[in-house]
């Protein structure tokens, strides 16, 4: 049931964008608009509030579970910067808005910008395992949170994959582009 409401909810987060900015845009009707916005934030509260129900009815944690947690924190690390993103070209392509930011392409602009993503990223794994752990010593029985323990492990092993590929890699690349391009020492 848990896993049913986390893919309805991501279908209410991407229905509620596209209609607040429909409102807004299209409709020329701004404050339904920001109020269809801002309730994409609520879809994170039911789910948050769904999940907390299901184990405090004694069921042992799960997959879903972690999930559910993982959704909400990301959502909220996340999910203004989406709404930003849409907002932008939707603007843009209906409202006579200037043409949407695109990320640098190369060298210390896009290292930047992948270290400034991550950091999102971090900020969303920090909700979540906050949300796992304290369910973890909510529940006070390891047999019955061992899935939320384990998911705290797999979001690490994520935001750590995304280190190394995105902004580390980001931040290799620059620096040698930078050292190939520098003029000779003279010598």
């Amino acid at each position: 049931m848990l896993l049913i409401l986390i893919v309805a909810g991501e279908v209410a987060f991407w229905v509620l964008l596209a209609a607040g900015l429909v409102a807004r845009y299209v409709r020329r009707r701004r404050r339904l608009g920001a109020a269809l916005l801002v309730a994409t934030a609520g879809v994170d509260v039911v789910l948050f509030v769904a999940a907390i129900a299901d184990l405090g009815r004694g069921v042992t944690a799960n997959f879903t579970h972690g999930l559910a947690a993982a959704y909400v924190g990301f959502s909220v690390a996340l999910g203004p910067a989406v709404v930003r993103w849409a907002d932008e070209r939707f603007a843009h392509r209906f409202a006579g808005g200037p043409p949407p930011r695109r990320p640098p392409r190369s060298g210390w602009p896009r290292a930047r910008h992948e270290w400034r993503e991550w950091g999102r990223g971090m900020l969303g794994w920090a909700v979540a395992c906050g949300m796992l752990l304290g369910a973890v010593l909510w529940i006070d029985d390891p047999p019955r949170s061992r899935a939320l323990v384990e998911w705290t492990a797999k979001l690490s092993l994520g935001m750590a994959v995304w280190l190394v590929f995105w902004p580390v890699w980001a931040s290799v690349t620059a620096a040698s582009d930078e050292a190939r391009s520098a003029p000779g020492d003279g010598s």
